[in-house]
């Protein structure tokens, strides 16, 4: 009924009553009716957000969710929000929270618009905020230190006390649990993050904790001593969060944006960027690797930055490149003639002006001029990071054989741009079928596909270790450099070295 309308309804209706009673009425009447007008008028909260022109988002600080990488914010929550605040139209402002406790505080007194806590949208939020699922399936899981009993069920760990983070997703699981071992218990850490957790487990301080699955992934190579044991209960997707007292309207507007961000393979992009990479390194490599930035890395530290600057390169992804080829070893050799710290061939390193392969500078040297080359290579318009993912195959299997299985990609209808797609079509070269229908033929196409996931986890450690409040982003300082490029050869470790790692990381061999 149109308010005019029911205005004068309203005083007709008034106007029909005693006089003694009609005062009292019409202020009655006239305050209903004010509050039904201001309720058709109310802005809904998307429009509220588009008025102001800001998002506001609550987050804390992980590697899953929100960080301050080399070149900005990032986290896979980040990249997501980011993408959804330019799809608005509007400005993001992120406030950063000590920890979920912090963040459900703000959301429940709707302080901010969408919180990321790293939590999947339980039962008792319910009431309180709304949930949207993000795409990313997780596990409440039982962590352990590696020298303690491995429990094989939740009745294994009675009178032995689980440490779990405030405001997770897991007390209510163990809750559920408690219910078939009466027995068990826990102790909550309100100034602890997963990180924080792991860490004391590593140490043994604690012996068993419950951490999500995903941050485990993301941390568990900086913790060699601390082993999954059992989950608690089933996947669970995680969520964003938005306070109850707002309306469905911003809720409704990022659900549709997650479906077309979903269509396009935006999110399978994003999640391919955060955790593409990770289960690559075991207890052995990790625990190699660490021993060796402590022991070897130190002696070729000045080389690394020096020529990385020369050539405008992070420091840290030079170096990875030389442990993934010779474990920082100067003298390495294989049987096929590539020899040095950056295991050059014969023909690249004179290309790059390197005389001597087993000098350690030279090496260095030539492999960060090899790295801007074929850097340079990879074209323009594709993005960072998959530019230089991209750039770490071609300096591994060569760049012939990286454009031949792009062109399968494409002809495939995928994308030849992303390393997403690429990096499923490199094995196939190694296939006769697949082959025989390319310019330079057979390939060891796993091999890239291992050496740039191997050589992302390096990075990550290294990054880490040499700046602890940082997360890495795998990006090239500056990709400006051009050089000419010929037959961009294979750079491969020595199988000697090779073989002294586990066999997730031995399945590079060498060149061909």
């Amino acid at each position: 009924m149109p308010a005019n309308t029911q205005l004068q309804l309203t005083s007709q209706r008034v106007l029909s009553l005693p006089k003694r009673v009609r005062r009292s009425s019409v202020i009655a009447a006239l305050l209903a009716l004010a509050l039904a007008l201001s309720a058709c008028s109310r802005p809904t909260t998307l429009q509220k957000i588009k008025a102001e022109g800001v998002l506001h988002v609550i987050t804390r600080v992980a590697p899953s969710i929100y960080y301050q990488g080399r070149d900005g914010a990032t986290g896979y929550d980040y990249e997501l929000v980011q993408l959804f605040a330019e799809h608005l139209g509007v400005e993001l402002r992120v406030r950063v929270a000590e920890d979920n406790t912090e963040i459900l505080s703000v959301l429940t007194q709707d302080f901010a618009h969408v919180g990321f806590a790293g939590l999947s949208g339980q039962k008792q939020f319910q009431g309180q905020m709304r949930a949207l699922a993000t795409g990313i399936e997780v596990e409440s899981v039982v962590v352990y230190h590696r020298d303690s009993s491995k429990p094989e069920a939740l009745a294994d760990l009675t009178d032995k006390p689980l440490h779990v983070v405030a405001d997770s997703n897991h007390e209510p699981q163990l809750e559920q649990a408690r219910i078939g071992a009466p027995r068990l218990s826990w102790q909550v850490h309100p100034g602890l993050d997963a990180a924080g957790l792991l860490a004391r487990v590593e140490t043994g301080e604690l012996p068993y904790a419950v951490v999500s699955s995903n941050e485990l992934a993301l941390n568990h190579v900086f913790f060699p001593d601390v082993k999954e044991a059992i989950p608690l209960g089933p996947p669970r997707e995680l969520a964003w969060l938005f306070p109850a007292m707002q309306d469905q309207s911003l809720i409704d507007a990022a659900g549709q944006f997650f479906e077309i961000l979903a269509e396009d393979g935006t999110i399978e992009q994003i999640t391919e960027r955060f955790y593409g990479h990770l289960n690559r390194l075991n207890y052995v490599g990790a625990l190699t690797f660490v021993r060796h930035t402590e022991k070897r890395l130190p002696e070729y530290e000045r080389l690394f930055r020096s020529y990385a600057d020369q050539f405008a390169i992070d420091w840290r992804l030079l170096a990875a490149i030389g442990y993934q080829e010779s474990h920082w070893r100067p003298r390495a050799t294989s049987p096929t003639g590539v020899r040095g710290l950056m295991m050059l061939t014969r023909s690249t390193a004179k290309y790059v002006g390197v005389k001597n392969r087993l000098s350690a500078e030279q090496s260095i040297r030539g492999g960060a001029k090899y790295l801007t080359i074929v850097h340079d290579q990879i074209p323009n318009r594709i993005e960072e990071p998959d530019r230089t993912w991209f750039a770490l195959a071609s300096y591994n299997v060569g760049f012939g054989h990286l454009e031949d299985a792009r062109i399968l990609t494409e002809q495939a209808g995928k994308n030849p741009d992303r390393w997403l797609d690429v990096k499923e079509f490199l094995p196939l070269l190694a296939q006769k079928e697949w082959y025989s229908q390319t310019k330079f033929g057979y390939a060891r196409g796993h091999e890239p596909v291992i050496y740039v996931q191997n050589i992302r986890r390096y990075y990550d450690v290294l990054v880490r270790m040499t700046d602890p409040a940082a997360t890495p982003d795998i990006v090239p300082a500056d990709d400006s450099l051009t050089r000419p490029s010929n037959d961009g050869e294979a750079l491969m470790a020595a199988p000697e070295i090779q073989a002294a790692l586990p066999d997730q990381l031995t399945d590079v061999p060498p060149t061909l």
